[in-house]
């Protein structure tokens, strides 16, 4: 593996690990001040994460794509927002059935999901959609 692979790597996981912590303290917070269920406070939380995710891996993680000379920042932006959409219906599905049919705390599910989920956008983010256009 080549060393700016693994930095790439890197970089992702820290991103991904700060969004997923906001992700899931937000989930926390809404929660237990009681302004939201937790399958409804998942998708404010997830939103509240998609921003730090998102700058996140365009200026860090995949920053060297996104400072090239043809770069489109609208379609990287479209991509990566599809990108974490998708990961997001994974990521609600199983922590419905978590929580439902597992009876796992709310904590626990979403701790499972999130990690889950996570792992599965690097691939979609490295060759889609923050790949520089050709």
């Amino acid at each position: 593996m080549k060393l700016l692979e693994l930095l790439r790597i890197l970089r992702f996981a820290s991103v991904g690990a700060v969004a997923a912590a906001v992700h899931f303290l937000s989930v926390i917070l809404i929660v237990e001040t009681h302004l939201l269920m937790p399958l409804m406070a998942n998708v404010l939380g997830f939103l509240i994460a998609f921003w730090v995710s998102y700058y996140g891996h365009r200026f860090w993680t995949f920053g060297d794509q996104t400072r090239a000379e043809n770069f489109q920042h609208r379609r990287s932006f479209l991509r990566f927002f599809l990108t974490a959409c998708a990961g997001f219906v994974l990521n609600e599905c199983l922590f419905f059935v978590l929580m439902k049919y597992l009876h796992l705390s709310y904590p626990l599910a979403l701790f499972i999901a999130v990690g889950v989920v996570a792992a599965s956008t690097y691939l979609l983010s490295r060759r889609w959609a923050f790949k520089a256009q050709a």
